[in-house]
């Protein structure tokens, strides 16, 4: 059976609920967050913030300071559970299997509803059905949501973040390789700021020179660089998440040779807290309890 994965994404969720339920917020430049008077972060910004460099995470300090015509709201985070409750129902009556990310997200597998003489073919048949479920979003929440459509996890993600707000965009199989080449190497899955920073420093800067380097990734990346190639031609067999619960999010490192310098050490274990947290983060999350594993060359293993 071919897989057809869609990632449906909702277009600046918060911000877009308060301006649906606000009249006077639509057309206008919305900061979900704490405001600039108190210190605190935005949660989101509607596209209106957005022209004006207004981002999430952003200090809400900084955001009135970009955006001095910008509309701050408190976030109602119970309001959003609900509405996103409504949302993942409507995905489900498709009859797609749901494997949600976060409150705004989520891929579908609709590889059954989907069959064709071919992949690509499989490919095309689930737009009509991405196309519906976004119409249905609209008349029954009166919110947009872009989806892409793909043989992946990976891939699908890309797809939906090629054309925000209301897209809808298929990556086909045959088209993959050239689709990715150039971009870039942040847009795949796994390469976050310090990694980004390392593959720069060796001029790679696009997928496109990932796909071309002869040399071994690893030297560069460590036990990330096989996976990191197989991403760079738009090779993904991630199952979906199905099941709300996230027991925990890891980071691991293989070094290429056995290494006690304390300054690599360091610099791994830094990059793997900056990533981990920013997962976290994503996803909405807090740990209870943080766990370091060392392994030695004769693979004797601590934990702590």
């Amino acid at each position: 059976m071919f897989r057809v994965i869609l990632h449906m994404d909702m277009d600046a969720f918060y911000a877009s609920v308060e301006q649906r339920d606000n009249p006077k917020l639509r057309g206008l430049p919305v900061i979900v967050g704490a405001p600039p008077t108190q210190r605190g972060v935005v949660c989101a910004a509607s596209y209106e913030a957005r022209t004006f460099g207004v981002r999430s995470a952003m200090a809400s300090i900084t955001a009135a300071r970009l955006c001095p015509t910008g509309n701050f709201v408190r976030p109602r985070m119970e309001h959003y559970r609900e509405e996103s409750q409504w949302i993942m129902a409507i995905a489900a009556r498709t009859g797609a299997v749901i494997g949600p990310m976060s409150i705004d997200e989520a891929y579908l597998d609709v590889s059954a509803l989907c069959q064709a003489q071919s992949a690509d073919g499989s490919l095309r048949k689930a737009m009509p059905l991405a196309g519906a479920l976004k119409q249905q979003i609209l008349a029954e929440r009166r919110l947009t949501a872009t989806i892409g459509i793909a043989s992946n996890k990976l891939l699908a993600k890309i797809a939906s973040d090629h054309k925000k707000p209301d897209g809808l965009t298929v990556i086909t199989n045959q088209e993959k390789v050239s689709f990715l080449r150039p971009l870039p190497v942040r847009t795949l899955y796994g390469v976050g700021k310090v990694t980004e920073q390392v593959l720069n420093k060796a001029g790679i800067s696009t997928v496109g020179d990932l796909q071309d380097h002869a040399g071994d990734l690893r030297a560069l990346v460590g036990s990330y660089g096989p996976k990191l190639k197989q991403f760079a031609f738009g090779q993904d067999d991630r199952p979906l998440e199905i099941g709300d619960e996230i027991k925990s999010i890891s980071g691991e490192e293989t070094f290429l040779q056995d290494t006690d310098d304390r300054k690599v050490l360091r610099a791994c274990l830094k990059a793997q807290a900056t990533d981990i947290t920013a997962r976290l983060k994503h996803r909405r999350l807090g740990a209870h309890t943080v766990q370091v594993k060392v392994r030695y060359g004769d693979f004797t293993t601590l934990t702590r």
